[in-house]
């Protein structure tokens, strides 16, 4: 029985990953939350990882903002923590399959970004995540790999289609941004793909390296909010388009942060669907994370 071991399994993506590996009688899964495992822990993490075939991270800092007055404490998860894992993977052979996020790149690109473009991260986050992918090249050339997302929502957890349902409940109109470009990614069907290629390369059919996640096709921020008000038969009219410098953040925002998806074909997967079918699929699940 493959022997996996799923850290950050308390926070939006990890939740969904559980539902994905409920479903897998084959699988003896071990659940690390943040209570559970603290990542930034070296000791902690080499005695979490021995025993397991394979490591699932979705431990992460997420909030951009906050990296930005904070960046040593985002790096020490994002980035020496991953290191951490790596090495112990390396000690003990498992697999590391570990996400990281279009934030590494520069955001200034005019066509999607493939898997193996230049990276240059515009703010704090990106840095610490781009840490992290170093890390996992440097110490598992040949059992490690990097998934890229973006945009990720769910039904539970905090994200910005649930920030959009909230406030259609509040407010008559919405301004959102409608010069961010990007691919709004369901992260239950993250976590199908992340188990899938956890798979391939236990079976020797995924190359190591990175692969990105999102979803197929793209969109901006206004235009994901008006999905998700027509998808609730709520009219995509009261959201109104604005521009990024309307709503300043203290941390910079790439502004075309579009992904290739070449590298799944390669690994004798298919590759990921578009974005609005699976939005439509998140918003008519009856409970989060159900699988189409």
């Amino acid at each position: 029985m493959t022997r996996v071991l799923v850290t950050g399994a308390g926070g939006m993506l990890g939740r969904d990953l559980l539902a994905v590996l409920r479903t897998r009688p084959d699988l003896s899964v071990t659940v690390a939350a943040r209570a559970d495992l603290d990542v930034t822990d070296a000791h902690a993490v080499r005695d979490a990882v021995g025993g397991h075939d394979v490591v699932l991270n979705a431990a992460a800092w997420t909030d951009v903002d906050g990296a930005e007055t904070r960046e040593r404490d985002a790096t020490a998860v994002n980035g020496d923590a991953v290191a951490a894992l790596a090495h112990a993977c390396a000690v003990s052979g498992a697999r590391l399959v570990h996400v990281s996020t279009d934030y590494v790149f520069a955001g200034d690109a005019t066509e999607p970004y493939p898997e193996d473009a230049p990276t240059g991260p515009v703010n704090a986050y990106g840095r610490s995540k781009l840490a992290g992918e170093l890390a996992v090249a440097r110490l598992l050339p040949e059992t490690g790999y990097v998934v890229r997302t973006a945009w990720l929502y769910a039904t539970h957890g905090r994200n910005f289609v649930k920030t959009m349902l909230r406030l259609a409940a509040e407010r008559d109109r919405l301004d959102v941004v409608d010069d961010q470009y990007g691919q709004p990614t369901w992260s239950y069907r993250l976590a199908e793909r992340l188990v899938a290629l956890a798979d391939a390369a236990l079976a020797g059919d995924a190359e190591p390296g990175t692969y990105h996640g999102t979803a197929a096709g793209e969109t901006t921020w206004y235009g994901l909010a008006r999905a998700v008000f027509a998808l609730r038969g709520l009219d995509p009219d009261r959201v109104r388009p604005t521009t990024s410098d309307r709503f300043p953040r203290p941390a910079a925002r790439p502004r075309y942060s579009v992904l290739a998806h070449g590298r799944w074909e390669a690994a004798k997967l298919p590759p990921p669907g578009d974005w609005y079918a699976d939005l439509t699929d998140a918003l008519s699940a009856p409970r989060p994370g159900r699988p189409r």
